[in-house]
């Protein structure tokens, strides 16, 4: 069931499951205005096809423990592929990095982290990421604090939906 295109009640589906993914499928369904089984088959092709990646609990870092969020702006020595692929493959070791994305221009990873506390992010930084093969340099930024957090991307509707 691969679509090329998402229809009106799709996008809604989507973006309901978006804002609560414990939403239940009878729920889900009265907002799509569509009946149960449908929105079911619906979901699972949506699924299936790769729209939606998975689901997750939205957790609190500082509720468990983490005061740290920072960021890691990495250089690495080479920019061939085989030494992108291997740095990446390390950062997926680190529990500490959140999030990864390869960046273009000035540098080449940036690095979404949480720590425990500063120690713990300082010991990453100095024992762990700097000395990790083929960087070059690291560039880091502590967060003083969150002013907008919106997961996912904006899913858009058809007018008066």
């Amino acid at each position: 069931m691969q679509r090329n295109k998402l229809d009106a009640i799709d996008r809604r589906i989507l973006h309901e499951l978006q804002a609560d993914g414990r939403i239940t499928n009878v729920e889900l369904s009265q907002r799509a205005k569509i009946s149960a089984p449908p929105c079911l088959r619906r979901v699972r092709g949506l699924e299936q096809d790769g729209f939606i990646r998975g689901y997750h609990a939205d957790l609190d870092p500082k509720a468990l423990g983490y005061e740290v969020t920072a960021f890691a702006f990495v250089g690495l020595t080479s920019q061939a592929e085989p030494d992108l692929k291997a740095f990446e493959e390390q950062v997926r070791q680190w529990p500490i990095v959140r999030e990864c994305y390869m960046m273009s221009g000035e540098v080449d990873f940036v690095l979404k982290c949480v720590a425990h506390d500063l120690g713990e992010w300082q010991s990453f930084v100095t024992q762990t990421l700097t000395a990790a093969r083929s960087v070059a340099s690291v560039k880091t930024a502590l967060t003083i604090r969150e002013s907008k957090r919106e997961p996912g991307v904006p899913v858009d509707l058809p007018e008066g939906s």
